[in-house]
């Protein structure tokens, strides 16, 4: 699955959020770089407003991050693809029921 603008890729421009220019930059880019930040518009899925107005935990623990990159590095970490499945369509289910109401 490729994520962005086609265009962004095809004119080696830079998202509009990092549209500034540098010194020595062509004229061309300077150009491109203008035209990104005026045309660019971007609108949320219901699917995605709902997931981001659900709330989304950024805790981080940087114990389990390092306990995993140990059994990672010792040949130790194990994939239970069966739970992961699982999690995966549970959480399909739940997102499409959301978006069902």
């Amino acid at each position: 699955m490729k994520i962005g603008n086609p265009a962004e890729k095809a004119t080696g421009v830079a998202p509009a959020s990092n549209t500034r220019t540098q010194p020595g930059e062509s004229a061309k880019a300077q150009e491109a770089a203008a035209v990104v930040k005026e045309e660019t518009k971007v609108e949320l899925s219901k699917t995605a407003a709902s997931l981001l107005s659900t709330g989304t935990s950024s805790d981080f623990d940087a114990e389990k991050v390092a306990r995993i990159t140990q059994a990672i590095t010792d040949g130790k970490f194990e994939i239970n693809a069966d739970k992961i499945a699982d999690r995966l369509i549970a959480n399909a289910q739940e997102v499409l029921s959301k978006s069902q109401h």
